[in-house]
């Protein structure tokens, strides 16, 4: 029997039904793509798990990070995205193809179901997490799009507009997030580049932002990095080993909010594009620099002495008020000005090429995950905005504010207990 052509026009358009379909028909075929060697090596983070792995993993150096638009309004079809994305970061994040076929062993007339430029890279120590924006519970006219309004977290809105931003719509907001953090940038848009492949039809890329050189450490096995202006980056972050801290400001806990009992568990992910004024500030003498910062460019130690890991000591008298400046970074977020909060950082540093005015469009792309926005970022950037002296250096392009559904067990696919 002769079989049917295919037409390339009448593949395009197929989406995630046409994925899921190819899937279906590899399921009982064993290929060469899932033999790969090496693909649960010791570079490779498990996907599955109590909590999504991308939290309190060590940062990796590289980060690919998508905001989509979904653009059905069908609950079956949004599932079986969340389906097909989950079964692929799987796989990817064990350093197999996104798809059971592979880039290379599939139809000849039929697209890849992996876009190929991984092969022959490990897993790289890639994490997958995910995210939904609260335009994914109710639309822009308050429209109930798939049913779940009613679970939506209350904590979950449009971040407040901060003095100092100047946002750009296009590098803000979303219905769905994916963070791709690895040791190897090819590793890292692979992924994001196929879960994009995967939700064709469905979602739409509304932004994205790629990130290198970690700005923050979430293990104490690491070092501390530096951000663009040449400061040491994140030495106070909540560390992963700190397991009291983590569970008290990371984690959303039972009974945190009765309407979304399917986040415990879980997290929020703020994301905030901090674009640095780098030519203004590196014409800042030194000791500018240090007060604005509130610690010494070369160790990282605080102003008030010490090593990069010393308390800082905010009453020390100085020569012209305390040692610290009031208006110094430091000072401004320390959890003793905040009541006590404090958020988990994995934000990345970026260069995005030169401005029409010749500058570097170049920054801090801020990430923090955290219990509660209500009483943590919102406090602390309110704060920041008003009186920290590094705002004069940075303006605020986009912002963001995911829920992060808490892990994925064998069997399920992310974010399963919102459609249950």
């Amino acid at each position: 029997m002769s079989t049917p052509s295919v037409s390339r026009r009448g593949l395009v358009g197929g989406g995630v039904a046409a994925g899921l379909a190819v899937g279906a028909f590899a399921a009982g075929r064993a290929t060469a793509a899932d033999e790969t060697p090496g693909a649960t090596g010791s570079d490779a983070f498990a996907f599955r798990g109590a909590h999504q792995a991308g939290i309190t993993t060590p940062a990796q150096d590289r980060l690919h990070f998508a905001a989509f638009d979904v653009t059905t309004g069908s609950r079956a079809q949004l599932i079986a995205l969340l389906e097909a994305w989950t079964e692929a970061a799987d796989r990817m994040t064990r350093g197999l193809p996104a798809g059971r076929i592979g880039p290379t062993e599939g139809a000849v007339d039929l697209p890849p179901d992996d876009t190929g430029e991984a092969i022959g890279l490990s897993a790289s120590g890639l994490t997958i997490t995910f995210g939904f924006g609260p335009a994914l519970f109710r639309d822009a006219r308050g429209r109930d799009r798939f049913g779940i309004a009613d679970r939506q977290p209350e904590a979950l809105r449009t971040l407040p507009h901060f003095p100092a931003d100047v946002l750009d719509p296009e590098r803000s907001y979303g219905d769905l997030c994916v963070q791709a953090c690895a040791d190897d940038p090819q590793v890292a848009v692979h992924a994001i580049r196929n879960l994009a492949r995967i939700g064709f039809g469905t979602v739409a890329v509304r932004w994205s932002q790629l990130g290198f050189g970690r700005t923050s450490t979430t293990s104490t096995s690491q070092s501390t990095p530096r951000n663009l202006f040449g400061f040491k980056d994140g030495t106070a972050n909540v560390k992963a080993e700190e397991t009291s801290d983590v569970a008290q400001h990371v984690w959303v806990a039972d009974g945190d909010d009765a309407k979304a009992a399917w986040l415990a568990g879980g997290s929020y992910l703020v994301a905030r594009r901090f674009n640095m004024n780098i030519e203004i500030w590196d014409r800042q003498s030194l000791g500018d620099q240090e007060d604005f910062i509130g610690r010494t460019k070369a160790s990282g130690a605080p102003l008030s002495g010490g090593t990069e890991f010393t308390e800082p000591d905010f009453s020390m008298p100085g020569s012209d008020g305390p040692v610290i400046p009031r208006d110094a970074h430091v000072r401004v977020v320390h959890p003793d000005f905040n009541d006590g909060v404090r958020m988990l950082r994995r934000g990345y540093n970026f260069v995005d090429g030169s401005d029409p005015l010749g500058g570097l469009n170049a920054g801090l792309f801020f990430i923090a995950f955290m219990r509660n926005p209500d009483t943590q970022f919102i406090p602390v950037q309110n704060r920041m905005a008003k009186v920290d002296a590094l705002m004069e250096y940075v303006k605020v392009t986009g912002s963001a504010l995911f829920a992060v559904p808490p892990g994925i067990g064998a069997g399920e696919y992310v974010g399963q207990a919102l459609f249950a």
